[in-house]
């Protein structure tokens, strides 16, 4: 039976969000016996190699853009490495669904960047359901308790970095090939990854070591790749919503891979986070059509 567009963007977005959450797990199972900067130079060396091949073969390549959009790309790319850094930093240190339910907070905050820089209309329903939803968040980070620590923090800067990236995109020209703008950013990772990887002690890897970086590496390749096609097929109210599939999955690895369930607190937080997210989503579309 041939699914229906919506239902292939649906699981196109699932299996985004899955390939996301896989290669983060993998980062941090490397990072518990590998330098933080060797891995995040030697996965951005490979997810390089092999996003060039593919804008290579899609016939994608070109670097002519105008001025405004090479300012945009540059600041997207600043973004890109500042948002790995603190995301990744915090996924490290923290328990993975945790960070990955701090980071469900994007819809909200890009929604209010959106309507705070470029004048994008925000009625006050949606406003209300922003302030709710960074309330949610303030109950994962729960800062002044005794479980808050400064990664947390971390997670929260990633969520401003990237809400500042599609930002940056929104303010490209159309004719922008979406994979040369990733390309870019990936070697502003790569070359940030390699500047730190030269002030630590690089260690050998194991043919286990070698197999995980190959895994994250192909993980993050295949959730940008399925990421694109998700957003062309399908409506993009209906698809937009499976974002929030990488919370499930984040939560049935840490269970099973660390050994991690988020308290109670962490999980309510989330579910605000979550539903706060979803109806402005859905908001948004419904204002879109009308």
């Amino acid at each position: 039976m041939r699914l229906t567009s919506n239902m292939e963007g649906a699981v196109l977005m699932t299996a985004s969000m899955a390939a996301f959450t896989f290669n983060d797990m993998l980062f941090k199972l490397l990072n518990d016996d590998l330098p933080f900067f060797q891995v995040l130079f030697l996965r951005s060396l490979l997810a390089c190699i092999l996003l060039a091949a593919m804008i290579r073969y899609r016939g994608a390549w070109m670097m002519r853009f105008s001025g405004p959009d090479w300012r945009f790309i540059l600041l997207r790319s600043a973004a890109e490495v500042a948002a790995a850094y603190f995301f990744l930093t915090a996924l490290v240190h923290m328990p993975i669904a945790n960070v990955t339910a701090i980071l469900q907070a994007l819809p909200l905050t890009v929604t209010l960047a959106a309507a705070l820089f470029l004048k994008e209309p925000v009625g006050w329903r949606r406003f209300v359901a922003i302030l709710i939803g960074l309330v949610g968040v303030l109950l994962i980070v729960r800062p002044g308790s005794a479980d808050f620590n400064i990664y947390a923090i971390y997670a929260v800067m990633a969520v401003l970095c990237v809400t500042i990236r599609d930002l940056a995109v929104r303010r490209m020209s159309e004719d922008v090939p979406s994979m040369m703008v990733a390309f870019i950013s990936s070697i502003g990772v790569l070359v940030f990854g390699g500047v730190g990887a030269l002030f630590v002690d690089w260690q050998s890897l194991d043919s286990r070591e070698y197999a995980m970086l190959a895994g994250a590496s192909f993980f993050i390749l295949g959730a940008y790749v399925f990421s694109v096609m998700a957003m062309r097929v399908g409506d993009i109210g209906f698809v937009s919503p499976f974002r929030y599939t990488s919370l499930l999955v984040a939560l049935v690895l840490g269970l099973l891979v660390f050994g991690e369930w988020p308290d109670f607190v962490t999980l309510l937080g989330a579910g605000i986070v979550v539903a706060t997210g979803l109806f402005t989503i859905w908001r948004e579309q419904r204002l879109g059509v009308e």
